[in-house]
């Protein structure tokens, strides 16, 4: 058997497009032949799909699965919305948000490799349907919340489908109390978070970053006021304390009432039941938040095509 070497894998992923390890498996079934590698990958639809892998997918679906106190959410692109009404891309969507929902996993790797119902791994069948549905797509991103005591509960904003939609989120409530307490102030819950897109639980656990850049826009627009060090300085600490309090989940007012925070309607909650009820974490996917998508300028593209 000829030797698979790396400059080999190289060079028939440079051909084709297609994936490290499907090449390297390519040349393995064919004893090291480029020309017969590249035919394997053609009837696999692996060359294929790799020439759509390079296109921006930043469309798809955001997928939601809960079992009584852990629950998943799983972001899947695509290039288009079309894609996102596909039943097999919503199949799709369905079962890969249950298999990391069964087996609590949030790398993205590790999901590709897991095994598919059906048989396969998540990866093979996402090549499959991007031959297929003939658009790029992609496992994005995972998140799994869990509690010893009490349920993690799901809300989809924007559903196209059961469990699935725009904006997916999961909020997770630790209590004694029953499922019946639970689950509904849960979803209210979830749908604050939906629609108030709280940045972290607390403001103490707001990202130091984000925390510094808006100290500095403070200090900047108060030093513009013209006013004493020391007044500029409490100028910028209440800015900052409005920021932490505006955008840390607990402190928010809860969207139901706009008045009460939402830390004294989990607490009102727990007092009716005769229970403490801790919101203990949230997670929120907002479908291809952060994907820079590409202008297209349609008319430059027939122009280049014909040459002109």
């Amino acid at each position: 058997m000829a030797e698979i070497t790396a400059a080999l894998v190289k060079e028939l992923r440079d051909r084709t497009g297609a994936g490290m390890m499907d090449c390297k498996k390519a040349l393995a079934e064919n004893n090291g032949d480029i020309e017969a590698s590249i035919d394997w990958l053609r009837t696999k639809g692996l060359a294929a799909a790799a020439k759509k892998a390079g296109r921006v997918a930043a469309e798809g679906l955001v997928g939601v699965a809960t079992d009584g106190g852990r629950g998943a959410v799983v972001e899947v692109n695509s290039e288009t919305d079309f894609v996102g009404k596909n039943e097999q891309f919503q199949e799709f969507v369905r079962d890969v948000t249950q298999v990391a929902l069964a087996g609590s996993i949030t790398d993205i790797e590790a999901l590709g490799a897991a095994g598919y119902p059906g048989g396969g791994t998540v990866a093979e069948k996402l090549t499959s349907n991007i031959a297929t549905i003939g658009e790029n797509q992609s496992l994005r991103r995972a998140a799994i919340l869990s509690v010893a005591s009490g349920v993690v509960t799901g809300y989809v904003h924007n559903a196209v489908a059961p469990g699935m939609g725009k904006i997916g989120v999961l909020v997770a409530l630790e209590s004694t109390a029953g499922a019946d307490v639970l689950e509904p102030l849960g979803k209210q819950l979830a749908m604050h978070v939906a629609a108030a897109n709280p940045l972290a639980l607390n403001g103490d656990d707001l990202d130091a970053d984000l925390v510094a850049r808006e100290r500095a826009i403070a200090e900047e627009k108060a030093a513009q006021s013209g006013k004493p060090a020391e007044i500029v300085s409490k100028m910028v600490d209440g800015a900052i304390a409005k920021y932490r309090k505006e955008n840390a989940l607990l402190s928010q007012l809860f969207v139901m009432d706009g008045k009460t925070p939402v830390a004294e309607v989990v607490a009102a909650a727990g007092k009716d039941v005769g229970a403490t009820i801790t919101l203990k974490s949230f997670v929120r996917f907002q479908l291809g938040e952060g994907i820079e998508k590409e202008e297209s300028d349609f008319a430059a593209e027939v122009a280049a095509a014909a040459g002109v």
